[in-house]
């Protein structure tokens, strides 16, 4: 079954000067790749992993290019133009995607990014955008436990911190105290689960709890070390930017580390670095 909006791997069945028509099944017949983005040598009988949605004329297309963002995700993308019914986002393709106004927490503005969750709309069956994501988030049950690692997206500051997506299905929110490094809208990293609160609501962290981080990045320090020769030049006087940019944690969290491996005399604290101890 064609799915609008996403990828779908379809064959040629007809060959014209304007492009290949691809066999949509019996929901949609004939589907036109148009020439321009028709691979090279293509033959009858071919399958091609193309990208389908409505054109200008919302007729249902198929292209080979590749959209920023396809149904179900949630992307970063910039406001290209605004129109009676809303506002139009660059998503990578020809046609624009459309933000309707209804589905604006706030008026969108030329020029502005902002992260669009991307969905199909059941009444009318066309692709749209909406920043109203309490729409589509924490409508099942969150399966989570406290330690577990997830991937989330950073969907917007807040005075307590950043509000990200968990896996693309929950709300989380990372502390401005448990976040180091850039985070900004529309950024991916792994994140773990840090507590659930009794509201249901989750909270997060960038790094393992406890002794797991602490051992975690030990063993990255070694390894770092041994890597480059036994010496790093990362203190516990160093930045919170330079730290992160090697081992990509807290300043707090790599003090505790290398004076625990300092104790245990797997490593030298020099002034201007770390060495690792070769006796």
């Amino acid at each position: 079954m064609i799915k609008i909006g996403q990828y779908n791997t379809l064959e040629v069945v007809k060959l014209v000067d304007f492009g290949v028509f691809l066999d949509g099944g019996e929901d949609f017949g004939n589907i036109l790749l148009p020439k321009s983005g028709v691979p090279a040598g293509t033959e009858l009988g071919d399958k091609l992993e193309v990208f389908v949605y409505f054109d200008s004329e919302d007729d249902v297309i198929a292209t080979t290019e590749k959209p920023t963002a396809i149904v179900g995700d949630f992307a970063l993308l910039r406001v290209v133009g605004i129109c009676g019914v809303g506002a139009f986002v660059d998503w990578g393709l020809q046609k624009d995607l459309l933000v309707p106004f209804s589905e604006q927490r706030r008026r969108l503005e030329v020029g502005q990014e902002i992260m669009v969750h991307i969905y199909t709309d059941k009444a009318s069956g066309r692709i749209v955008g909406s920043t109203k994501f309490n729409r589509f988030l924490d409508k099942t049950p969150a399966r989570y436990k406290v330690g577990d690692e997830v991937q989330v997206q950073i969907a917007e500051v807040t005075d307590l911190g950043y509000k990200a997506v968990i896996e693309g299905q929950h709300w989380g929110l990372l502390f401005k105290t448990e976040s180091f490094g850039k985070l900004f809208p529309g950024k991916k990293l792994k994140a773990y689960i840090k507590e659930i609160r009794p509201d249901g609501k989750i909270n997060l962290s960038l790094q393992k709890a406890g002794r797991a981080k602490v051992d975690d990045l030990s063993d990255k320090i070694l390894s770092t070390l041994e890597r480059k020769g036994g010496f790093v030049p990362l203190s516990d006087k160093s930045t919170p930017e330079a730290i992160f940019k090697e081992f990509r944690t807290s300043k707090a969290t790599f003090k505790k580390t290398i004076g625990g491996l300092y104790k245990k005399g797997m490593i030298i604290i020099e002034r201007d670095g770390i060495r690792l101890n070769d006796n």
